[in-house]
Formats: C-alpha cells, sequence, structure tokens
C-alpha cells in the first residue's frame, strides 16, 4: 500500500478524538471501586495500575472538558 493510493481511508481527526473519549470514558468507568497503585507516562501511553493486579492503557486521547461557567463565551 502507497502512502499516495487516493483510494486510501481518510480518518476525520475529531471523529478519532471522539472515539478515543468515549473508548476512556469506558475504561475510567470499569476502574470505579479499585484504587489506583500506580500511574506511568510511557512514550505512546498512559499505563495506569489498580490495586486488583489490573492496568489499563490509555493512547492517544489527551485533553481536558470544563462545563461551562457563568459569563464564558457559547460554543459555535
Amino acid at each position: 500500500m502507497k502512502r499516495d493510493d487516493p483510494n486510501l481511508l481518510e480518518i476525520e481527526p475529531e471523529a478519532l478524538r471522539a472515539a478515543e473519549f468515549m473508548q476512556a470514558k469506558e475504561l475510567l468507568a470499569a476502574m470505579v471501586g479499585r484504587r489506583v497503585v500506580s500511574a506511568r507516562l510511557e512514550d505512546t501511553r498512559i499505563a495506569i495500575a489498580t490495586d486488583d493486579g489490573t492496568t489499563y492503557f490509555f493512547y492517544g486521547f489527551m485533553g481536558e472538558e470544563k462545563a461551562p461557567q457563568d459569563g464564558d463565551p457559547q460554543p459555535g
């Protein structure tokens, strides 16, 4: 497969971010009730180990979302 092949699938960056965000939310939901015993920032991922011996890996999604405050500009 050549990089300049016009038949390659184009990926929308925002769709990829949204998919990574949803996956991160699912992993975090699975961690409810567990205690984090270590967290490592690696070259391509974040690894979080919990007290039950499970290690969760987070790839790609980095950022934060804050609830709008009074006086903040409205999106769009």
